[in-house]
């Protein structure tokens, strides 16, 4: 159960950078930066990928135990 809470605080946390990370991406965009756009997005692709990895890892773990 410490490891679920875990993760699920690393989510959470994943999850509040990505909504940060949207806001800036979009405020800079309207604001005429749209050099911003495509890091952003690579960034916002890699904490989906950590999430959908920790997710897999928490299926793996429910099926074993």
């Amino acid at each position: 159960m410490t490891i679920v809470t875990g993760m699920l605080g690393f989510v959470v946390i994943l999850v509040i950078v990505q909504l940060w990370l949207f806001t800036a991406t979009l405020n800079a965009t309207l604001g005429g930066d749209e050099s911003i756009v495509w890091p952003a997005a690579w960034f916002s692709l890699i904490c989906l990928g950590l999430n959908a990895g920790l997710l897999s890892y928490l299926r793996r773990m429910d099926e074993v135990g």
